[in-house]
């Protein structure tokens, strides 16, 4: 996305909440955070991937400017050595919404949908059906796509020893494989379950 598509989302994000004044700078800093060094998966490029997604399928969303919205902070904060990244991104998220005027209700429910992205229950609501289904775009993305994401994801976590972070690895993806379905909205599995699994048994191999 050009920096002007970014922006646009990012002020329809903030119009859809009925607040007709985005920060700019807030904007300019998540870009920032999303260009950090130690990222080489959850970057600009990640972010994009998923904005894109999302003004292809907002129809589905009961509130589409909430979900934008978590998508822009679900990586916010991405320190490798940590565990409590979506928290903490969370938490940023509501606090930024609530100190610019949003309604109480709508920061919550955008930090419940960061929250969510840490994939470890079964997304509830069509908002956060949709969130997950574009944060997980990536594991249906076509073979050449994919394998760079399986090596942004090595580079990102290279300072874990090869004895531990490849069976990590490998039961990350039997999760997903596992699952009756990787995606819940119609329109997404219908383009992305079948090579989202092909993705994923062969990754599988290549660790094992």
């Amino acid at each position: 996305m050009t920096p002007e598509a970014l922006l646009d989302n990012w002020s329809a994000a903030w119009r859809a909440l009925g607040m007709a004044n985005a920060d700019e700078a807030l904007c300019i800093e998540l870009q920032r955070r999303h260009s950090e060094p130690q990222r080489h998966y959850h970057t600009m490029q990640h972010l994009c991937e998923c904005l894109a997604w999302f003004e292809q399928e907002k129809e589905l969303a009961e509130r589409p400017g909430e979900v934008a919205l978590a998508l822009w902070f679900h990586d916010a904060i991405y320190d490798v050595h940590a565990h409590d990244n979506e928290a903490r991104s969370a938490d940023w998220a509501r606090s930024a919404m609530l100190e610019r005027g949003a309604a109480k209700e709508a920061a919550e429910r955008v930090h419940a949908l960061v929250m969510a992205t840490r994939h470890d229950a079964v997304p509830e609501g069509r908002d956060a059906e949709l969130l997950i289904d574009i944060d997980l775009s990536i594991l249906g993305a076509e073979r050449a796509r994919f394998d760079e994401y399986e090596r942004q994801v090595h580079a990102e976590y290279a300072f874990v020893p090869d004895e531990i972070r490849r069976p990590r690895r490998r039961a990350i993806l039997q999760r997903f494989l596992e699952r009756e379905a990787i995606y819940t909205t119609p329109r997404m599995h219908g383009l992305l379950e079948t090579q989202a699994r092909a993705n994923l048994v062969r990754s599988i191999a290549a660790v094992d």
